[in-house]
């Protein structure tokens, strides 16, 4: 169901032409699919999120209400595997269609995503080795804080002293727990996350991206683009609702766990977070 739209908002554009080969088209495949699988248009549309507008608009085949070329073929992926289509034949014939993506250009309306990376993402090792050497710093200094008066005695029997000079190594009193290690400064602050609560982190490694954040009752929490090497933090009692518009471009943290994703750029996804172990909604 739309919400805020006139009657005409949910009609096609007249734009949309037919096909003029002997096979379906894009939008005619797609709606044969759901109508033979018994879905409607509205149980579609809440799970994929895509609005019922543009299913309609996308099953007359106008792509123009889609807000872009990724977009559309982010829905035609998206509508397509909800109904139980394999999606790259469909993108194929609407790259053949409409042409292939344009290559990525320094700068990019506002609502568009860029193609950033062309091979697969890999590990970010300059973050840990920068954790490794901050954890090591820190080990140091706590030795020697801690180790300090042994290190004197040690000192104090090489240059001649007698050993009873030096202080006996202190052992821990039988009815006393040994003190719990301080945490590790390497660890990342969203891996204290509370428990009764969703938080989830975006950090663009990888590229810039647009994204969307809203809480469990529909309020847009940021609505924008994310600059390469920028983050975000939100946090929600019950669930937080994301879109990424270059989902590649992103590496995702959930309530103190990094997703492993396999997301390509320019990828739209829409995804819901809960609390405890992150899983997509």
């Amino acid at each position: 169901m739309s919400i805020g739209n006139s009657p005409e908002d949910d009609r096609p554009s007249e734009d949309s032409a037919p096909r003029a080969d002997d096979g379906p088209s894009i939008g005619r495949a797609l709606q044969q699919a759901r109508i033979a699988a018994g879905l409607t248009v509205d149980e579609v549309s809440q799970s994929t999120r895509v609005r019922g507008p543009i299913v309609h608009a996308i099953e007359a085949d106008d792509f123009s209400r889609c807000g872009g070329d990724v977009y559309a073929r982010g829905h035609i992926r998206t509508l397509a595997r909800a109904v139980g289509l394999d999606p790259a034949p469909l993108l194929e014939q609407y790259g053949a269609e409409h042409g292939e993506p344009a290559a990525p250009t320094p700068a990019t309306p506002l609502f568009e995503a860029e193609r950033i990376r062309s091979e697969p993402r890999r590990p970010n090792w300059t973050a840990a080795m920068v954790a490794a050497i901050v954890a090591v710093i820190a080990f140091v200094g706590y030795t020697v804080v801690s180790g300090g008066d042994d290190d004197g005695g040690k000192q104090q029997a090489a240059e001649g002293a007698t050993p009873a000079t030096s202080k006996p190594a202190t052992k821990p009193s039988p009815g006393k727990k040994p003190v719990d290690p301080k945490p590790d400064p390497s660890d990342s602050a969203i891996a204290a996350a509370p428990q009764d609560k969703v938080t989830v982190k975006l950090n663009a490694s990888d590229g810039r991206s647009w994204i969307s954040a809203k809480d469990h009752n529909g309020r847009t929490m940021f609505d924008g683009v994310l600059e390469r090497g920028q983050s975000k933090t939100f946090q929600d009692s019950t669930k937080i609702d994301l879109v990424l518009g270059d989902a590649g471009a992103i590496q995702l943290y959930v309530n103190g766990k990094q997703i492993a994703d396999e997301f390509q750029p320019g990828q739209v996804e829409r995804l819901t977070y809960t609390k405890g172990d992150p899983e997509v909604g």
